[in-house]
């Protein structure tokens, strides 16, 4: 971690009152020690000039699938069930070390060049320390940890299938191993895939271990209505009034999707602090439906957002969820609906709250952590600039190519478009041959 003077940018600070500033700030390792104007630089500091850039806290992703990034379009025009069946879990099966490791880091090249900083990811049964090698080496904030599932289910191979013990305790040696790694830029999140692949013993123990070691769960749940009526089979229950039953809904709970609850389940979820990642570009590439998000909002419940995995989306771009996020909601709830702050709080300081870390990253102030994007909103498709919310052009006009800078923990990850921690020849050429690997093991090929 270097010294580094950000000078003359316009800074959307995200703080509690949304200022919005021209200015420069002042990164001293990796907090940020002073925001004001005509900050002389100092020592060995690098200067960059943001002169015509915007300065943002770095997007929060909630829900990402790293192990799947190299499936990317594997997956087309499948409802979840069934892309899970014929496409996802035969293709998780197949993976090996090298293939997980080089999965993960075409997923995190593309976070990092289109300004995701920190995200909370869900590795699939085996080889998942391969994942944390990349995200060590790649210097992005993560929330991470092996999938489980110890349900036996005839629709799942062989290779994904686990014992409770098992599955228990290699999530423990995972935990053990690299919870606080990097002064905490990695943290361990237990993460049964959903209830339909987990027992109840095991969801049992992951409550009482996640209260243990004080770390994040991180599941699925209510994505789609077929899931749901499976889950009512087995358990007699609803999916949030199930996990509430066990003891699961609490503030350390991240639920991806959410998509179709009832009144009791909205209860739950504001009453036990749960904090729910909508994924609206995966909602909608499945077909699993629109989540109510603004009467989550209404009901005060913690939102945030993910892109979910490459398969079912397929991209991993936070400017994608944020503009799907605002506009599928306006036809069924009218054009106020999820205006562009609500959208942009959610993509960053509302991510901040999911992961526990809202005193720390989430927001441009002094004190917190130096995790920040640049954009370059100088360009045709993002003006005129006169007169408008800078909030409203990166929601609606801004694109992942405006991305010139990534800074993660005071680290510059990419600077004017070049990586710095990733080597992307490399790992392009490493995906195709380890997609090509796996398929040779599947059916799929």
């Amino acid at each position: 971690m270097g010294n580094i003077l950000i000078k003359n940018a316009q800074i959307i600070t995200m703080n509690k009152q949304e200022d919005i500033i021209q200015g420069d700030i002042r990164i001293k390792d990796n907090i940020i020690i002073e925001i004001g104007t005509g900050l002389a630089p100092q020592g060995d500091e690098k200067v960059i000039d943001a002169t015509n850039r915007t300065v943002i806290p770095g997007f929060i992703q909630t829900h990402i699938h790293l192990c799947q990034t190299l499936f990317r379009g594997k997956g087309d025009d499948l409802e979840l069930m069934d892309w899970l069946r014929k496409r996802i879990w035969p293709l998780e099966a197949a993976h090996d070390e090298e293939s997980v490791y080089y999965s993960a880091m075409l997923g995190i090249g593309e976070l990092i060049t289109s300004g995701t900083t920190t995200i909370v990811d869900m590795e699939t049964v085996h080889h998942t320390d391969f994942a944390f090698q990349a995200i060590a080496r790649s210097g992005i904030r993560a929330l991470s940890g092996k999938v489980m599932m110890d349900q036996k289910n005839t629709d799942v191979p062989d290779a994904l299938q686990e014992d409770t013990l098992s599955s228990l305790q290699e999530s423990v040696d995972l935990l053990e191993k690299w919870n606080g790694y990097g002064g905490d830029r990695i943290q361990y999140a237990f993460s049964p895939r959903f209830v339909i692949s987990c027992t109840e013993p095991l969801l049992r123990e992951v409550r009482d271990l996640s209260a243990r070691y004080g770390v994040k769960v991180h599941t699925h749940a209510s994505e789609n209505l077929g899931e749901i009526e499976i889950v009512q089979a087995m358990t007699g229950m609803r999916n949030v009034v199930y996990l509430d039953h066990l003891g699961l809904a609490n503030e350390r709970l991240i639920l991806a999707h959410c998509v179709w609850l009832d009144e009791e389940e909205h209860r739950i979820l504001h009453d036990r602090g749960v904090h729910v990642s909508h994924c609206p570009g995966s909602n909608l590439k499945l077909a699993s439906g629109v989540a109510d998000i603004p009467e989550m909002l209404k009901g005060q419940i913690s939102l945030s957002l993910g892109a979910d995995g490459a398969p079912c989306n397929n991209n991993l771009d936070m400017f994608n969820e944020m503009r799907l996020a605002a506009l599928i909601q306006k036809p069924l709830h009218g054009p106020t609906t999820m205006d562009a702050r609500s959208v942009f709080r959610m993509a960053t300081i509302g991510g901040a709250r999911a992961v526990g870390m809202e005193d720390s990253i989430g927001s441009i102030e002094v004190g917190k952590k130096a995790d920040l994007a640049i954009l370059n909103l100088y360009n045709f498709h993002t003006f005129p600039s006169y007169d408008v919310d800078p909030i409203s052009r990166i929601v609606y006009s801004a694109t992942r190519a405006d991305v010139e800078t990534t800074i993660v923990d005071g680290e510059i990850l990419m600077e004017r478009g070049i990586l710095k921690t990733v080597d992307k020849e490399i790992v392009l050429h490493e995906a195709n041959l380890s997609i090509k690997r796996l398929l040779s093991r599947t059916a799929l090929a």
